[in-house]
């Protein structure tokens, strides 16, 4: 075996790129669809894009207010000075600061009598999202103890302790636009905003649809409608082009020459079957790719899609470089929006046997990770890295 490592080759190390303009197109395609408002949910960091990118482009292209699932990525937000409209509806356990977020006017998705009572302890007038839950048997009130949380709402709206401006729910089928739980999800919201309604509360923010319902249900749309996926580009419903923002690529750092029989990696899934190149890459399943691909997955390469051999590692894959004579710095292509033939999250997820959103939330996620953060276009036009 011989080893070819390169020296004079400048490496940058894993690299995501995030178009912005990308993101600004598709908060453009739904802000023409909806019939209301355009909630751009920015929760999990963006989607892995950049919460606070994402959110400014959103709010600059017809998104007139932002969603998150804590009161911390909230409060984030409001950090490096945003300002629009935030509503946070998960993660809302006991020690929830619900005084900050009434104190930063961070609307609060409420699920039930006690997180009412909890939002109601704290000073001044918060701003209240009942949540009902439409069929998931997730988060949101349950629809047998609903009305007596509208009713508690009203009580608390009459005292001057709230101001409930919203409903919401959401459905788990909107992939399937003709499963039949969407029809009874829709009919049970309808139900529960009657209901609250009854009892004497006026919501204005009424918001049922995410991405793929808002695509393949315009009757779940109501006044808000919440884009997450879809602003990076993600729709599992399959019926919309989107643009890809995000674009992973990372260096080869040593290529070696093998003879046919070379076993690669752990259990030595992968022979040569020939002699060939192997380029060793510094990414694996400590910065979020997925170690099921293994065995599946492909890259880029200097125009030429090429296989990850062997298992994906911790800290590194290693991908059949044939005669193409790539070279040490040579950068690799993980993946990106398909336009130069390059693999696409929705390869990978395939690959790894699971959604798009888990592969760009999973890569580059958590403290000192390896794989830096670029930013490109926008409405500022500013490069930024984290």
């Amino acid at each position: 075996m011989t080893m070819l490592i390169s020296p004079s080759r400048t490496t940058t190390g894993p690299l995501r790129t995030i178009d912005l303009d990308a993101v600004a197109a598709n908060t453009r395609f739904f802000a023409a669809r909806v019939t209301g408002e355009l909630m751009a949910v920015v929760k999990a960091d963006g989607y892995g894009h950049g919460a606070a990118d994402v959110a400014r482009t959103a709010l600059a292209n017809g998104a007139t207010r932002l969603g998150v699932t804590s009161i911390g990525e909230a409060l984030a937000l409001r950090g490096v000075g945003i300002a629009a409209p935030i509503v946070s509806w998960l993660n809302h356990a006991g020690g929830a600061d619900f005084q900050r977020a009434v104190d930063e006017d961070i609307d609060i998705a409420v699920p039930s009598i006690e997180h009412l009572d909890a939002v109601t302890a704290t000073r001044g007038c918060a701003r209240v999202h009942l949540h009902l839950d439409t069929g998931m048997a997730r988060d949101g009130c349950e629809p047998t103890g609903w009305i007596g949380l509208c009713q508690r709402a009203r009580e608390a709206e009459l005292g001057g302790r709230i101001s409930v401006v919203g409903v919401m729910g959401h459905l788990g089928d909107a992939d399937d636009p003709g499963a039949a739980s969407n029809r009874l999800g829709l009919a049970l919201f309808e139900w529960g905003l009657d209901v609250a309604r009854l009892s004497g509360l006026h919501p204005s923010i009424v918001h049922l649809a995410a991405t793929s319902a808002t695509l393949t249900l315009p009757g779940t749309r109501f006044t808000a409608s919440r884009i997450g996926a879809g602003l990076v580009g993600i729709d599992l419903s399959r019926t919309a082009t989107l643009k890809a923002p995000m674009t992973l690529t990372a260096p080869i750092v040593s290529v070696r020459a093998v003879a046919i029989g070379t076993a690669v990696g752990y259990g030595h899934d992968w022979v040569a079957p020939r002699s060939t190149h192997l380029g060793l890459v510094g990414l694996g399943y400590a910065d979020g790719l997925p170690r099921s691909s293994s065995g599946k997955a492909e890259v880029l390469v200097n125009g030429r899609r090429h296989a990850i051999v062997g298992r994906m590692s911790m800290d590194q894959f290693v991908i059949d470089l044939a005669d193409s004579g790539a070279a040490v710095g040579d950068s690799v292509v993980v993946f990106g929006p398909g336009a130069a033939g390059e693999p696409t999250v929705e390869e990978w997820a395939e690959w790894s046997g699971t959604i798009e959103h888990e592969i760009v939330t999973r890569v580059g996620a958590g403290v000192g990770t390896r794989v830096r953060r670029s930013t490109v276009g926008g409405p500022s036009r500013v490069s930024s890295a984290a």
